[in-house]
């Protein structure tokens, strides 16, 4: 298993051994002694599937409380993550993801981190691990086209598909920071 740093501080690339050959292939999604060993040290209590078609975009969410292990298990995604931090050198900054099921990538999202990601394909099928189990009352969402965070979302050729409730998300300045 490898493990790189992306440039947001506690946030990394996981990128597990695949074992393939004729038949398929074998990968071991999850081992908390392999991911402590690896510096990811959270205790993950639930797990969440999303299945999106293409141009489907879900985000930007976070909860103060709620660190994220995400992979996509069939199709791509864009995915993105933001520095929501109060007080982190890197508040507000970005980093943006290519997440595909043929690459077996895994995304640690730190606590206080924005996520969310743009499915690029049909049936885009993101699992993702959390650390704590989802309260509305602790859970923040930004807009996802914010120009405060400036996210260079991919082109799709026309406007994304969002859920009401992420149509109606606020700007960043508007959400008070984790």
């Amino acid at each position: 298993m490898q493990c790189r740093p992306l440039r947001l501080a506690g946030s990394f690339i996981v990128q597990p051994d695949v074992f393939a050959d004729e038949r398929g292939y074998f990968k071991e999604t999850f081992s908390q002694q392999r991911y402590r060993e690896l510096g990811i040290t959270d205790e993950f209590v639930q797990d969440n599937l999303s299945l999106s078609a293409r141009n489907v975009l879900r985000g930007m969410h976070a909860d103060a409380r709620m660190a994220k292990l995400v992979q996509v298990l069939a199709g791509e995604a864009f995915d993105v993550i933001v520095d929501f931090r109060r007080g982190s050198p890197t508040f507000l900054q970005w980093e943006g993801v290519m997440l595909r099921a043929d690459e077996h990538t895994q995304i640690y999202v730190p606590r206080g981190f924005l996520h969310g990601f743009l499915a690029l394909a049909d049936d885009t099928m993101l699992l993702y691990k959390q650390s704590a189990p989802y309260d509305a009352s602790s859970a923040v969402a930004v807009a996802w086209d914010d120009p405060t965070l400036g996210i260079d979302w991919p082109s799709i050729g026309g406007s994304p598909l969002l859920s009401e409730n992420d149509r109606r998300n606020p700007s960043a300045r508007a959400v008070e920071p984790l």
